[in-house]
C-alpha cells in the first residue's frame, strides 16, 4: 500500500500519509496539554486566559479543522476513484470462490485463467467483481483499495499498473477456515505481450 504501482493505489498512499501526518499533530497537542496540566497553578484570570486559548482554539478548532480537511479530501477522492465511461477501459471479470478466483476477459470471451489476473500496463482495467458462494473480497494493494465479492451482485473496480510486473493480491475478507491463502497475481504486460496474451499466447 505505501509503494504504488499505479494512479489509484498513489491517491490511496497520499491520503494515508496525509492522515498520519495530521493524526500524529494531533497526538502531539493532546500530549502537550497533558504536559501543561501538570504546571503549577498561576494567577487565576490569566490562567482562565491560557485556558480558554488552549480549549478552544487548540482543543477544539485545531482537530476539527484537521477532521474536517481529511473528510474532504476522502470524498473527493473516493469520487474520483468511482469508475467512470472510458472507451479506453480494458474490462475482466473476476469471480471467487472458496479458494480461488477465475478471470475472464471481454476483450477475448473464450479465455479465462485461474488465480492469475492479466492486465495490459499504463491502461485502466474495469474488474467487475462477483461470488460464487460467500462474501470475498478483491485487493491488490499497488493498484487499488479493497472491494467485496457480494454473491448475487457485481462490484466494479478501476485498477492500473504504471509498469509491466506482477502484483500480489489477497481476499482480505474473513470467509471460513482457508480463507488466509485466498491469493492472486496480477500480471501488467507491455503492449506486445498484452496482444500475445489475448491471442492465446503467454
Amino acid at each position: 500500500m505505501l509503494d504504488p504501482g499505479g494512479p489509484a493505489a498513489r491517491s490511496i498512499s497520499m491520503l494515508w500519509w496525509g492522515m498520519l501526518i495530521a493524526f500524529t499533530a494531533i497526538f502531539a497537542l493532546v500530549m502537550a496539554l497533558l504536559a501543561l496540566a501538570w504546571r503549577p497553578a498561576r494567577d487565576g484570570a490569566a490562567r482562565s486566559s491560557s485556558e480558554r486559548t488552549w480549549i478552544i482554539g487548540l482543543g477544539l478548532v485545531f482537530p476539527s479543522v484537521i477532521l474536517i480537511s481529511l473528510l474532504a479530501y476522502g470524498l473527493w477522492l473516493g469520487e474520483r476513484l468511482i469508475p467512470r465511461d472510458d472507451p479506453d477501459v480494458t474490462r475482466v471479470t473476476a469471480e471467487a470462490r472458496r479458494w480461488s478466483w477465475t478471470f475472464s476477459y471481454d476483450q477475448n470471451p473464450g479465455r479465462t485463467t485461474l488465480n492469475v489476473l492479466h492486465i495490459p500496463a499504463g491502461r485502466p482495467v474495469d474488474v467487475a467483481i462477483t461470488t460464487a458462494d460467500v462474501i470475498h473480497s478483491f485487493w491488490v494493494p499497488r493498484l487499488a483499495g479493497k472491494l467485496d465479492a457480494i454473491p448475487g451482485h457485481v462490484n466494479v473496480l478501476r485498477i492500473e499498473a504504471d509498469l509491466p510486473g506482477t502484483y500480489a493480491g489477497q481476499s482480505a475478507e474473513f470467509s471460513g477456515p482457508g480463507y488466509d491463502g485466498h491469493t492472486f497475481s496480477v500480471v501488467a504486460h507491455g503492449p506486445e505481450d498484452w496482444q500475445s496474451f489475448l491471442e492465446g499466447g503467454l
